[in-house]
């Protein structure tokens, strides 16, 4: 193979492969869900964390995390979008029947599978909850794979949760362990006020045997990933989710690199023990 070939993806991956979407569910003011189903070709299934890039025509192309896998023969991608500029927006507002363009998936995923037989911790804030959310319907999926499950998940107030439905279903099963807690209470909320740490500072873990699972802003996840390890969780058992500015998807244009990881290839999860140094500069 020559340097000039291992230089080159497969053109594919830089087309947009159309996909309609199919349902759209509107989440809070600024964030719907959209269930996308291929037009003709199917891209390969995602994996819960990887990302796809997706393409509003005439607008332009941003990257968003899956917050839906496919399973058995279904075709269908999930995504959760916030609208936060020209391309999200066209995104978040598109209807049922509107045709996306669509490519990946790409970077790498949460690796739910290698936690078997261990206590999960998952902690979201805000949006994060978005990619975090396959986590979670995979360890219910497969719920005597793993020991103790607990969700904690924040928000700026009760509104702005995602998933406000399911987020209800989990706690009331007893299935796994939920907290939510929101930083601006409000009369008859009846979770918690805080931030995520503060429920997270409670835990009884077995640091030896948890795997945790972290997404949100980044001082959230530094934060959270330090109560972590002061709870005997070696830094290579806490996963992040690192969000940078995603253009190609396949490591040519640079713009996601932090540091000495392209984010798009060997991101967005990483583990905390090769994020910490890189979260511990200001503004990197």
């Amino acid at each position: 193979m020559t340097d000039t070939d291992r230089c080159q993806a497969p053109t594919s991956a830089m087309t947009p492969v159309p996909y309609r979407v199919r349902r759209r569910v509107s989440e809070n003011r600024d964030s719907a869900t959209l269930e996308l189903e291929p037009v003709d070709q199917a891209l390969t299934a995602p994996l819960p964390g990887e990302f796809m890039m997706m393409y509003a025509f005439g607008i332009g192309e941003v990257a968003i995390s899956v917050s839906g896998v496919p399973t058995g023969a279904d075709t269908t991608i999930t995504n959760t979008i916030r609208s936060v500029g020209a391309v999200s927006r066209a995104l978040h507002d598109a209807q049922p029947g509107t045709v996306i363009g669509m490519r990946g998936p790409f970077g790498t995923d949460w690796g739910l599978g290698t936690a078997a037989g261990r206590d999960l911790v998952i902690v979201a804030g805000g949006v994060g909850l978005a990619p975090l959310r396959p986590v979670v319907l995979g360890a219910l999926a497969d719920r005597d794979a793993y020991g103790t499950v607990t969700l904690i998940a924040g928000a700026r107030s009760r509104e702005d949760f995602l998933f406000d439905d399911e987020l209800r279903r989990w706690a009331e099963g007893g299935v796994i362990d939920v907290h939510l807690t929101v930083d601006v209470p409000v009369q008859g909320w009846p979770g918690e006020v805080g931030f995520v740490t503060e429920p997270l500072r409670r835990l009884r873990l077995r640091g030896g045997n948890t795997t945790a699972f972290l997404c949100g802003p980044e001082v959230m996840m530094r934060n959270s990933a330090v109560e972590l390890l002061r709870k005997g969780l070696a830094a290579s058992d806490i996963r992040v989710s690192l969000e940078r500015n995603m253009q190609c998807g396949v490591g040519w244009c640079g713009h996601c690199q932090l540091s000495p990881l392209l984010l798009c290839r060997q991101g967005p999860v990483v583990g905390y023990d090769a994020a910490e140094p890189l979260l511990a500069v200001e503004e990197l």
